[in-house]
């Protein structure tokens, strides 16, 4: 856990794009806001700099993000999206010494996908005496930092058994971001998990996995091609749409 005082949060170093997760400093609380309609990437950062500068937050109060795009993108296309992406967290002071702070999840809608990367909803800090938010960036079934596509866990098998396989991967990798982030799913709200392959096999389990959390299923793909299921997971005080 990082801490990032500026912000009222720690966050779990990931990789170049996003954290692993974050959590609410003693003091502070996490809540989300959903665009009613999801909010091209320039047009969201001015959007959430306003809706801050309303609620007396600094940017660089903004802890995660949940990212739609047009369809999932190949392996070096991922990379070249994320480097404007990052530039503005620079310069809103969210990355520092090559750490971001921000955690995020991306993924491409089956059904009426935006016609360019967007915002869905984002995540910010506010002073408050409730205490244990967070925020589990979402992951897909490859280990980050691994070989790519090689090592995708079950690459191409969305039978019920490599989605399971899949599946189980991803629960793992919530399990560990919640232990390093001190929470539990006991602390968490609401699950979502993205796929647009059948998994109706699969849901009563995942349910009874993450309980008391709920589950929301997003028709959608993780953001990078050859991958089939993500997940991420939030435990937050309060949520609204604008």
């Amino acid at each position: 856990m990082i801490p990032f005082p500026d912000g009222g949060f720690s966050f779990l170093e990931g990789v170049f794009p996003y954290s692993q997760g974050v959590a609410a400093l003693p003091g502070y609380a996490i809540e989300r806001v959903r665009f009613t309609r999801p909010v091209p990437v320039t047009e969201g950062f001015r959007k959430i700099s306003d809706f801050l500068a309303s609620r007396g937050r600094p940017k660089t109060a903004f802890c995660a993000c949940e990212l739609r795009s047009p369809k999932p993108f190949s392996f070096a296309g991922f990379g070249d999206f994320n480097k404007g992406y990052v530039e503005v967290l620079k310069q809103w002071g969210l990355v520092r010494d090559g750490r971001n702070a921000v955690g995020r999840s991306n993924v491409a809608p089956e059904i009426d996908p935006p016609a360019e990367p967007c915002f869905y909803a984002f995540s910010y800090t506010v002073p408050s005496k409730e205490t244990g938010s967070f925020v589990v960036a979402g992951s897909g079934e490859w280990p980050e930092g691994g070989r790519f596509p090689e090592e995708i866990v079950a690459r191409g098998d969305v039978s019920p058994a490599g989605m399971a396989k899949k599946a189980d991967w991803v629960l793992g990798i919530m399990d560990a971001r919640l232990k390093g982030l001190g929470a539990s799913w006991s602390g968490a709200t609401v699950t979502q998990l993205y796929t647009a392959e059948k998994i109706e096999n699969l849901v009563e389990k995942i349910q009874r996995r993450i309980l008391p959390s709920s589950l929301t299923w997003h028709y959608c793909r993780p953001p990078i091609a050859e991958l089939d299921f993500e997940m991420d997971v939030r435990g937050v005080s309060l949520e609204r749409v604008i």
